[in-house]
């Protein structure tokens, strides 16, 4: 049987077990959701959730566990075989029926895990420690500051270090105490709770904390900034941006919250129909000025680039020209355009996806931007599209907002 997005629901070349391997979960799908899927199959025992990248897969275990063998004198391998029955009357049932297995409406893959038994059920989220990973719902970077963080978790306790940032479950905190005791205590009482409405901005309703431990013992913080905080190193440098962190945000002509400006752009790519690789990206952001480093990356399904200049001023210049446009003719890899935190990219590699131009032995000639614009009347393709590949209007090669 084959889900409607044609990847297989089951994968039948595994060797049967009582453990299965669930796929495709809904976010922080919850121990009592996989239970009442698999019910009606058998008894669940143990289940392991949200592991993976992205914390959408989890395993369950059937089985009578060892309460028959001690209360009812059943031979062990009868209920090691009954155990694995359960499991597979689910994946035969689900192979067979017409209707996917679902959670809150999403198709659940199943297959057969390559263990036997689910050893440990918790996660290095559920291990306590001195370190707390805290998902602030809710908000986007920059509503709520670190010393609102710092504010809130230091009722519980002194806080060491301090780091924020941005991954795909939103904005994130790491929050380091002197002992794992301390670090439960806040947890414990602040886990669920919502950070007091008088913190927050007007914009914000309300937000909620979701904590769990970090593997992390010692944060590593280099810099004082309004991203990151080490509480026990008053000699430690501060980041430029940590000033402009604690002033008010200026606000634009329009009276809205005008960005931070920055050297470094950043860059998604949307629509995407043609290859993007540094060579495209440099010809489009070079006509502007100087492109020092280039580093492209897969973020949340799409594609992003980080475009570094020399200074703010050619970087303000080409974001106002390039927001919006598309690099190929007929709406293809449409460019938006912000402002990176970023002011000096650590570009390593020297490939199709990361370039460092600053470097004279890896940087490449490129023609200038004159004659760039003299090859307007020559036949060739868009910027990186492979010879075979056409624009979808048939226009000159040269992209329709490049300056003339």
């Amino acid at each position: 049987m084959s889900s409607s997005s044609g990847q297989p629901q089951f994968r039948y070349t595994q060797t049967p077990s009582k453990v299965l391997h669930l796929r495709n979960l809904p976010w922080e799908c919850t121990e009592e959701e996989l239970v009442e899927l698999c019910k009606p199959f058998g008894k669940i025992v143990n289940t392991k959730c949200n592991v993976g990248a992205n914390r959408n897969q989890a395993f369950v275990e059937f089985g009578c566990g060892m309460v028959a063998v001690l209360l009812v004198s059943v031979p062990f391998d009868d209920i090691e075989s009954a155990d694995l029955n359960q499991a597979i009357s689910m994946v035969s049932y689900y192979a067979s029926s017409s209707d996917p297995a679902q959670v809150r409406g999403k198709t659940v893959y199943i297959q057969y895990s390559n263990r036997q038994e689910i050893t440990n059920n918790k996660s290095s989220g559920d291990v306590s420690g001195n370190v707390l990973l805290v998902t602030i719902e809710g908000v986007e970077a920059g509503d709520v500051s670190i010393d609102v963080i710092h504010l809130v978790f230091s009722a519980f306790g002194f806080v060491h270090k301090i780091a924020t940032f941005e991954k795909a479950a939103g904005f994130q905190a790491l929050i380091q105490y002197t002992d794992a005791e301390t670090a439960s205590n806040a947890r414990n009482a602040l886990d669920g709770r919502s950070i007091p409405r008088y913190l927050l901005p007007e914009h914000v309703a309300s937000c909620h904390l979701r904590i769990s431990f970090s593997a992390h013992t010692d944060l590593n913080i280099k810099f004082q900034s309004h991203r990151s905080r080490d509480y026990t190193n008053p000699y430690l440098p501060v980041n430029p941006s940590a000033i402009e962190g604690t002033l008010q945000p200026t606000l634009g002509p329009d009276g809205k919250k005008k960005e931070p400006e920055s050297n470094v752009l950043l860059a998604s790519i949307e629509n995407m129909q043609y290859a993007v690789t540094v060579d495209v990206l440099h010809k489009v952001f070079s006509t502007f000025g100087t492109v020092q480093k280039i580093a492209i990356f897969e973020k949340n399904g799409g594609m992003q680039a980080l475009i570094q200049y020399p200074d703010v001023t050619t970087a303000a210049v080409a974001k106002g020209a390039l927001e919006g446009h598309c690099i190929y003719e007929g709406g293809y890899c449409k460019l938006h355009l912000s402002y990176s935190r970023h002011t000096d990219l650590n570009v390593k590699a020297h490939n199709d996806r990361s370039r460092d131009y600053t470097i004279p032995d890896t940087a490449i000639s490129h023609a200038p931007a004159e004659s760039l614009q003299a090859s307007q009347s020559m036949s060739m393709p868009p910027y990186g599209m492979p010879p075979n590949a056409q624009p979808h209007a048939a226009s000159a090669g040269l992209p329709s907002y490049y300056p003339s």
